[in-house]
This record gives C-alpha cells, sequence and structure tokens, in this order.
C-alpha cells in the first residue's frame, strides 16, 4: 500500500468530493437503520406476547445475509455500486412507508412485520456489500482507506445507534409510524447525496483474465468470495472469530428489548429503551476514532483481543444485574470494541483483496459471520422462552469466555502486522 506523507506546513490530504457524498448519504441511511431497528422490535411487542415471535423479528431481520449473501456480492460485482445503492434505497424507503401506511390504519400484524423486516435485510446484504466495495474507489489514495473506513464507522454510530434510537425513542411517544415514516423519509433522503458521485463504480476488469465479473460462470462467480476467504488463513480466522462472537451477540440482542422494557426485570420506558442503546454508540464513536492512533501504538493484535473481551463483558453483565448504569456500561465497553474490530478487518480485507472480486468477499465474510445471527436470534428466542430472559445471557456469558483464548491460539500478530504494512 502506497504512503501519503504529510509534510509540515502542507494540508491534510483531503478524502474527496464523491467520499463526502458517500459519507452523507451513509449517515441518513443509517439514522433511518437505527429508526427501524428500535420500531421493529417494539411493533412485534404491541401485536404479541411471545418472546419466541418477538425475537423472530430479529432473525427474520438477518436471515439476508446466509440466504442471499452470496448472491448481493455477485450482484456487486457486476453492477455500478453507486446505482445500486440508489435503487435499494427507494425500495427500503417504500417498503417502510407500505408498513407506516398499515400502522396508521391499525392493518399491521406479525406476518406484515416479517415480511417488512426480511427485505430491509436482504437490502442491507446489497448495500452494506456496495458500500464495502464502494469506499476504495471513492477515495482519491489508497493510503487514506484507514481514515475513510474510520469515518464510516463514525458515521454509522452516530446515527444509527447515537441519534437513531433516542430520537425514535422520542417519535415513538406519539406512535410508532412516525418512526417507520421518519425512517423512509431518510432512506428516500439518500438518493440526493448519492447523485452527488461522479464517475463510475463498477469493479475494474479481472487482472488475470482481462475480461469484466459479469462474464464469469454464475457458480464460480458466487464461489469467488468463498475460495478466496478460505485460502487466505488470517481473514478466514477472523470471519469465523467474527462468526462465534456473533452467536453471543444476536441471543443477547434478540431478548434485550424485552428485559429492558419488562417491568418485572430494568423496567424502562420506551424513551428510556432508546437512550441506554445510545451508550453502545457512545462506545463505537470512542473506537472509531482513537483505533488508528491505537493500532499504531498497540498493534492490531492487542487492540482485537480487547473487542473479544468487550463481547465477554456486553453479553453477561445483564445476567448479573439490573442497573441499566451497569448495563449501559457493558454496552459502551462492547461497542468500542466492535468497531474496533470492524474498522481494522475491512482495513485487513481491502488490503489483501483484488478489486474485481472485493465485493463477493465481503459478502462471503459476512455470510458466514453474520449467517449464524438468526441462528443465534432463535436460540436466545428459544432459552427465553423455556428458562427465562435472564438465562440467555447468563448462558452466552459463560460460553463467550471460551472465545478469547481460540482468539489467541489462533489469530497471530506476524499475520496482522504483514496484512497492515504499508
Amino acid at each position: 500500500m502506497a504512503v501519503s506523507a504529510v509534510t509540515p506546513g502542507k494540508a491534510r490530504p483531503r478524502l474527496g468530493r464523491s467520499f463526502a457524498a458517500l459519507w452523507a448519504a451513509t449517515g441518513l441511511a443509517n439514522l433511518g437503520d437505527g429508526f427501524y431497528l428500535l420500531a421493529l422490535p417494539l411493533v412485534a411487542v404491541e401485536l404479541t406476547n411471545s418472546a419466541g415471535l418477538v425475537a423472530g423479528v430479529t432473525a427474520m431481520m438477518t436471515l439476508g445475509w446466509p440466504v442471499f449473501g452470496l448472491y448481493a456480492g455477485v450482484i456487486v460485482d457486476r453492477t455500478d455500486r453507486r446505482r445500486l445503492i440508489v435503487a435499494v434505497n427507494a425500495i427500503r424507503a417504500l417498503a417502510l412507508a407500505g408498513l407506516t401506511a398499515a400502522l396508521l390504519t391499525d392493518t399491521a400484524s406479525i406476518p406484515l412485520v416479517y415480511g417488512v423486516a426480511l427485505l430491509m435485510g436482504v437490502g442491507e446484504t446489497l448495500v452494506d456489500t456496495s458500500l464495502a466495495a464502494v469506499v476504495p474507489q471513492a477515495v482519491p489514495d489508497r493510503a487514506l482507506l484507514g481514515r475513510a473506513n474510520a469515518r464510516i464507522e463514525v458515521a454509522q454510530n452516530v446515527t444509527n445507534q447515537f441519534i437513531g434510537p433516542p430520537l425514535g425513542g422520542l417519535l415513538a411517544t406519539a406512535g410508532l409510524a412516525w418512526v417507520t415514516g421518519s425512517s423512509a423519509v431518510l432512506y428516500a433522503g439518500t438518493l440526493g447525496c448519492l447523485a452527488m458521485m461522479r464517475g463510475s463504480y463498477r469493479a475494474t476488469p479481472a487482472p488475470t483474465t482481462g475480461h469484466p465479473p459479469e462474464r464469469e460462470p454464475m457458480r464460480s462467480a458466487l464461489l469467488a468470495g468463498i475460495a478466496f476467504t478460505w485460502r487466505h488463513a488470517l481473514l478466514r480466522r477472523l470471519t469465523l472469530m467474527t462468526a462465534a462472537m456473533n452467536v453471543f451477540w444476536a441471543a443477547w440482542v434478540s431478548v434485550l428489548v424485552l428485559y429492558l422494557v419488562d417491568p418485572a426485570h430494568v423496567g424502562l420506558s420506551t424513551t428510556g429503551y432508546g437512550i441506554l442503546l445510545t451508550t453502545m454508540a457512545l462506545g463505537g464513536i470512542a473506537g472509531a476514532i482513537v483505533v488508528e492512533p491505537l493500532r499504531r501504538r498497540l498493534g492490531a493484535h492487542r487492540l482485537l483481543a480487547l473487542d473479544v473481551v468487550g463481547t465477554i463483558v456486553l453479553i453477561g453483565t445483564p445476567a448479573l444485574t439490573t442497573n441499566p448504569i451497569a448495563i449501559g456500561a457493558a454496552m459502551f465497553v462492547g461497542g468500542a470494541g466492535s468497531a474496533v474490530w470492524r474498522v481494522i478487518v475491512a482495513l485487513i480485507r481491502q488490503a489483501v483483496t483484488p478489486g474485481d472480486v472485493l465485493g463477493r468477499v465481503y459478502s462471503a465474510n459476512r455470510m458466514i459471520s453474520w449467517g449464524v445471527l438468526p441462528f443465534g436470534a432463535l436460540l436466545g428466542g428459544l432459552v427465553a422462552e423455556f428458562a427465562g430472559v435472564r438465562a440467555v445471557f447468563a448462558v452466552g456469558g459463560i460460553a463467550s469466555l471460551g472465545l478469547l483464548a481460540v482468539y489467541a491460539r489462533t489469530v497471530r500478530p506476524a499475520d496482522l502486522a504483514a496484512a497492515l504494512a504499508d
């Protein structure tokens, strides 16, 4: 990777107009994400008392990666990535507008919520894969990728988790239709930002064959991302570690709303629930801001290990206390570690992956690491049904202790240093 030195007295290199437009669109879309992620479980809580059915909303929102993830990677590597984000965000806006109409007319149902959740999840596979592939194309110098990735992470945390939940909770006091309707408007607002990006954002021709990715046989195109990930030992190990942590995270988040708003446990109001969620966002913002200087000072291996510790703290703390301050502190720690993990792993992926397969490698990594989310969510709902909500946190916290030993044994500092070397 080339190095762009910044000499004394000279301005810091700019990320450019196209990246600024992409960054703004990412912020708007993630604020929309924050609204619907808050709203859909709450809509389900209003429609049913079943912990399993409520957990099913999270399962449906995350089903897109295992079912559609590989196809998303092929589509991203075969199309203009900016135009694809435009099309998907337009469809998301229409879906949420339809749910808003159902809420306003008292015709909403669990099947409708599940359908919207599934559509939003499939849309996420396309938009997130496109974003991962388009960021290296939108910055003028690949040496700026670390800063660009950190800015994207900050934008996602500020809007999705810091502003979104409390603002969504405030809107929810007037009715959940206000939350879903506002989310639809935000997705529509991204279209103007994306129109300001200049140039083409298609994948470059494959260097080995000289022809574009769309001429590859479908079977080869679908398997290219998995094959590359599996051959690259570091990517493979990081992807599997992410998947293991995500099983416990999905179980935690699938029943968290019940634990936090149920008077028998924490007993927060809807607004209080939204405010508590912002502590994870604050941790994510802090992690994204400090990840680059800390990576240079402490090394990537130590920083990634701290995220594994953060996962243990995040999952296990609600089993020990119903104090919202303690739970919020654990969410801050977990959010900071998660942001550090995502920024570093994204930089590794972009550094070691050829541009013509970057979309498919990203989607393959997500399909594996996020494909476990529906399983984790359903597992959380099952444990909650038979043993109570608090048991989900106890079992997950104890089981996740083993992840630290697995990380220390499988992810080597030398491999991380080599991948991130300039």
